[in-house]
């Protein structure tokens, strides 16, 4: 069951992006960061955790899984630390994510050249 979970809310964020391409002037790159920014929101106002309790990896894999890590890491750090937790609290949240990203670039550039145009 938590397999169905994960693919219905992982496809409906999809399916949300694909009707933005389809349907809008707007770039891929505009929607990705517009993912970003609605799981920053979400997780601000606090009914992402909900989602993401709910769907499991169908919510935290998405860009807007990515929004929510952030928001949640600097509130954690906000409360611990202050005003500088607001600073620190988004890298070390995603420091997994992001190395993890870093090191699978790196590997396929090993294997793979860039071509001309």
């Amino acid at each position: 069951m938590m397999f169905l979970k994960a693919f219905l809310i992982g496809g409906f964020i999809c399916m949300i992006g694909q009707i933005l391409m389809d349907t809008t002037k707007l770039t891929p790159a505009r929607i990705l960061v517009a993912f970003v920014v609605a799981g920053v929101f979400l997780g601000g106002v606090g009914l992402y955790k909900y989602i993401a309790d709910w769907a499991g990896s169908g919510a935290a894999v998405p860009l807007t899984g990515f929004g929510y890590t952030l928001a949640k890491g600097t509130k954690e750090a906000v409360d611990k630390d202050g005003l500088l937790g607001a600073l620190t609290g988004p890298l070390t949240s995603g420091a997994a994510g992001i190395t993890a990203a870093m090191l699978c670039g790196l590997i396929a550039s090993a294997f793979a050249r860039s071509k001309e145009k």
